[in-house]
């Protein structure tokens, strides 16, 4: 038995492993060090003799890679991420976006649900973490949609696809996540979300506004509010205004000139300026303790997922399995843009089994270089290549694509984990009505994603800035 057969069948081992319900950073973990024994035993002659042999070769080489790939530094930046989320939490930053965007945004028909939507993108900006938003709006903006008569599961759907909105807008641990995996630029990436991720805020915002047209008691609007009370909910959001500008000034001084730091410098500052702001908001030691708890816990849960992983990734470096995939897929008969979009339809439906973060840990070493050989390769340019942009630009694009489509997976059943979030924090909703509230906003995610795909020009746009 060859390497490459070798890899299947421990592919299809850990397939089976994380459907039968096991971890995704244990399963993971396991078929790759149970992978590189093969491998090495397969060398050895498969004599039993020297099996012993290939398990201490298998876990040196197993144990090598938590440590040389998590220390980097570029990881640092999901902590200061995701903490800075937390803090903003328990500083009121949410509270006070969604009080801005209800009285600028709630005239419009479906106007609470369209402010909903446009308080998570704005609350994005400060937050790595979906969940957390989800569970966040749904105990802000939920209760004010149904005082005003929307229906309990249209409510509960906005909410959980607006949380999705935090895995494209940068700050994005999922970005940081791929940056690393893909080995691209961090700083440009974040700024590669930035357009994308504003823009599914738009078109989930037009759903709304037409679902509410179409349907009069969906989404009534909210009038009333007063130009003196629309000026004054506009200070509370001003950190999160500042946290946008420090993290963009970071990664491309939009200014002209050189960038401020590195992207993990600008995560660091953005926390430091959102704590402070809590504590000027009256944030206690027990606010302060739950913020580091759960960024710790959130912190701990994807790290661990990332060195399980990469142990499968060492594994499938040794049994070729990328390769052999990348000449594959080139090799089929077809449009290179009809395979991609074949591979953007899989991950839509793998997604419907597995996390967003295990999904991408575990499909990149092997999607991500056919992707890049489908469009001449990583040093291609852009007069040469098939997709019409170079090498770079290829990844950053795709990079895009697939949190977006990670995105779209947190919303799809059987396990869409920001449904399940929204009904845990909302007993009187059940998984079911979150699931069937949030279906409307399949269609606004695949026109999203249809719309990137076809002009590559909304992603690419700030990246080019950037040089």
């Amino acid at each position: 038995m060859d390497t490459i057969e070798i890899g299947l069948w421990v592919t299809g081992g850990l397939l089976v492993m994380v459907v039968a319900g096991m971890r995704v950073a244990f399963a993971a973990g396991l078929a790759g060090l149970i992978g590189l024994v093969w491998i090495f035993w397969a060398r050895f002659g498969y004599d039993p003799e020297r099996f012993g042999k290939a398990i201490t070769v298998a876990v040196k080489t197993a144990g090598q890679v938590p440590h040389s790939k998590v220390a980097s530094h570029t990881l640092s930046l999901i902590p200061t991420f995701i903490l800075i989320g937390y803090l903003a939490y328990y500083a009121g930053l949410t509270r006070a976006l969604f009080e801005a965007a209800k009285r600028w945004i709630a005239w419009v028909p479906g106007g609470l649900a369209v402010s909903t939507v446009f308080a998570t993108a704005g609350f994005a900006a400060v937050s790595g973490a979906s969940v957390a938003t989800s569970a966040v709006f749904a105990r802000i903006a939920i209760p004010e949609m149904l005082d005003v008569g929307y229906n309990k599961r249209f409510a509960a759907g906005v909410v959980a696809a607006g949380g999705t909105l935090a895995s494209l807008i940068p700050p994005s641990a999922i970005l940081v996540i791929y940056a690393i995996i893909v080995e691209q630029d961090v700083g440009k990436l974040l700024l590669a979300g930035f357009i994308p991720g504003a823009f599914s805020a738009v078109i989930y915002g037009l759903l709304i506004v037409g679902i509410a047209v179409a349907f009069k008691t969906v989404g009534p609007p909210v009038t009333g509010f007063t130009w003196r009370q629309r000026l004054a909910a506009l200070p509370g959001a001003l950190p999160i205004v500042a946290v946008i500008l420090i993290i963009i000034c970071f990664v491309y001084n939009p200014f002209g000139d050189q960038a401020w730091g590195t992207p993990t410098e600008g995560g660091a500052i953005g926390a430091f300026i959102v704590f402070c702001f809590a504590l000027f908001h009256g944030m206690r030691w027990e606010q302060l303790k739950s913020a580091l708890l759960e960024t710790a816990k959130l912190t701990a849960m994807i790290f661990s997922i990332i060195w399980g992983v990469l142990i499968y990734v060492r594994f499938l470096g040794f049994a070729d399995l990328p390769g052999a995939f990348s000449d594959w897929i080139t090799s089929l008969a077809m449009s290179p843009m009809l395979i991609l979009i074949c591979i953007l339809l899989a991950y839509a439906v793998l997604g419907m089994f597995m996390d967003a973060i295990g999904m991408l840990l575990l499909t990149l070493p092997v999607v991500y270089p056919a992707v890049m050989a489908l469009n001449g390769g990583e040093a291609v340019s852009a007069a040469d290549s098939t997709f019409g942009m170079s090498g770079p630009m290829c990844a950053i694009w795709f990079g895009i694509l697939v949190v977006k489509m990670a995105e779209f997976c947190l919303i799809t059943p059987p396990i869409g984990l920001n449904c399940f979030v929204v009904a845990g924090v909302r007993p009187d909703l059940s998984v079911q009505d979150v699931f069937r509230g949030v279906a409307p906003f399949f269609v606004a995610d695949a026109i999203t994603i249809a719309l990137l795909v076809a002009f590559p020009a909304i992603v690419l746009y700030l990246p080019s800035l950037a040089g």
